[in-house]
């Protein structure tokens, strides 16, 4: 016997798997709530150098003062950076010429003045990371990242070692003590610790929440699991421009993101341990009362499977033994689909950060921007609901990713002042960039068997975490070429799509078990085939 067979009998998609799927949508929402967060928390307004003694100059207007004190740039707007040494009075009568004697222009001397209009206060503005500290700012987002990271390899291995439920409380508990230490910080010392221990603990959310939900669905509704699951990071992204809007201080912000973390920890304990993962661990008398409850709540009262039925299947032979993430290289196929799937994971992380933190680029002011696209996403994500299912993971996996690239880089030669073209060609690629981030999710899930499934989770995770951690400084290389980092972004996801074309097709084949199932060619399970009583084939769920 295997799980799909379980699953045929108890129901693979009743009343019980909704009722997972509606409390693991929670903190799904708030994930992207805490990674996208940067593009408010760090967020650098308008500024330039404070003038010295400029009580002094009553008699001149605001646009004066900055035209005796502050050189312009090329483009005729006020240096942030630069202020002169001495008070340029002869601009007054003709504010055209030049300034030829550089020695005159130093750097900001007395810190500098912001816009307080959209931002009441950032980290920018707290600590005046702008400027020669303007890599600290973006630094901010890579600790995050760095931290997220580090936690896709902790939870990863002790998600299969100790259980998805148990790794995911945990993780909850662990996102809502340092999100409150982050909105908390006096230095930004303590800040960029905090946020790094809170990617460490919310890398758990991202890895566990869609595996877990998997795992109890049949192998019809696996495609409608990852598509709703990642419609809610959709919503969280849309929420995040409601709160950053209605909240502008960066320490209530903080709180006002970390907050619904408690909600999801109240309502994790309705949440049953992965049955699967409790078979193949051996514990069979766990998954025995799952499996009942499952079975009653879906209106299958006449389900009976005994406990030595469940023991059978825990000592197969693909579910025994200990394993790591050094079992993920060990055999041909699965070291192809590993480093395969990193590659990918990389380019899309990679990809879709650099878009979303790049939310001033495209022609909308900052709150629209993220908005849009969070709205972009759902319509993408129902367009791959179709795609994955009719063309194969593979092709969308691949194609989406491309043609992010090629959004990406046909902003590089769209002229700035056609910002309505701009905005469509950006709107587009981030539409791309989530139908691939969606698939990928999904895709991962069905190539790993059951006993490293989230070792191999974790791993392509810490692919994609070290992608997002190097999104954000790559947009300090406009400092050698304006448009290197938009290249950059282009170049890796054109290549990372190509890399998808070397994965193998998931679609229709039953989820594997062991590690046999994955060297040896899956059947394929035919979609229209139904169970008996007409009940939809529950086929192996991951």
């Amino acid at each position: 016997m295997k799980f799909e067979d379980l699953l045929l009998e108890i129901g693979g998609f009743g009343r019980f798997q909704i009722l997972i799927l509606a409390i693991l949508c929670l903190p799904r929402i708030n994930l992207p709530m805490h990674f996208l967060l940067h593009n408010f928390l760090a967020a650098t307004p308008s500024h330039h150098c404070a003038i010295p003694h400029q009580e002094a100059f009553v008699n001149l207007t605001m646009e004066e003062v900055l035209l005796i004190s502050v050189p312009r740039k090329p483009d005729g707007t006020f240096s942030s950076c630069e202020m002169f040494s001495q008070p340029q009075f002869h601009l007054l009568l003709n504010s055209s010429l030049q300034q030829e004697n550089k020695s005159i222009i130093q750097p900001c001397q007395h810190g500098w003045v912001y816009d307080h209009s959209q931002f009441t206060s950032t980290i920018s503005t707290q600590w005046d990371l702008v400027c020669e500290h303007r890599g600290m700012n973006q630094a901010t987002a890579t600790f995050f990242f760095i931290g997220v990271t580090m936690g896709a390899m902790v939870f990863g291995y002790l998600s299969d070692r100790f259980g998805r439920k148990t790794m995911l409380q945990l993780s909850l508990v662990c996102s809502v003590v340092f999100g409150m230490l982050s909105a908390a910080s006096v230095s930004y010392t303590m800040l960029a610790i905090t946020r790094a221990l809170t990617g460490v603990a919310l890398s758990g959310l991202s890895l566990i929440v869609l595996p877990l939900a998997m795992e109890w669905v049949d192998i019809q509704h696996r495609t409608f699991t990852g598509i709703l699951s990642s419609i809610f990071w959709s919503v969280g992204n849309m929420l995040l421009a409601l709160a950053a809007y209605l909240v502008r201080e960066w320490h209530w912000l903080l709180v006002t993101v970390t907050g619904p973390c408690l909600l999801s920890i109240v309502c994790l304990w309705w949440v049953p341990e992965s049955a699967r993962w409790l078979i193949a661990k051996g514990k069979v008398k766990e998954a025995h009362r799952h499996l009942l409850r499952c079975a009653r709540m879906n209106g299958r009262k006449d389900f009976a499977v005994s406990t030595e039925a469940l023991t059978r299947m825990a000592t197969d032979k693909n579910m025994g033994g200990s394993y790591s993430y050094i079992s993920l290289f060990r055999t041909p196929v699965l070291r192809k689909i590993s480093l395969c799937s990193g590659v990918v994971w990389f380019g899309v992380a990679f990809s879709y950060y650099g878009m979303s933190m790049n939310l001033t680029g495209f022609g909308l002011n900052i709150y629209l921007s993220q908005f849009v696209f969070g709205v972009i996403e759902i319509p993408a994500k129902m367009v791959m609901y179709v795609l994955v299912n009719r063309i194969g993971r593979r092709q969308s996996q691949a194609w989406t990713l491309i043609l992010t690239g090629f959004c990406i880089g046909a902003n590089i030669v769209i002229p700035k002042p056609f910002t309505s073209l701009r905005s469509v060609v950006a709107i587009m690629g981030k539409g791309f960039s989530e139908a691939a981030f969606t698939t990928v999710f999904l895709y991962t899930s069905e190539l790993y068997p059951t006993i490293l499934r989230q070792n191999g989770m974790g791993y392509t995770s810490f692919m994609a975490r070290l992608g997002g951690a190097l999104a954000p400084l790559v947009f300090l290389l406009d400092e050698v070429w304006w448009s290197l980092p938009e290249v950059t972004y282009c170049g890796v996801a054109v290549c990372s799509g190509a890399v998808a074309f070397l994965l193998p097709e998931t679609l229709n084949v039953r989820l594997p078990e062991g590690i046999e199932d994955v060297e040896r060619p899956q059947v394929k399970v035919p979609p229209e085939v139904s169970a008996p009583e007409g009940m939809p084939l529950q086929a192996l769920l991951k």
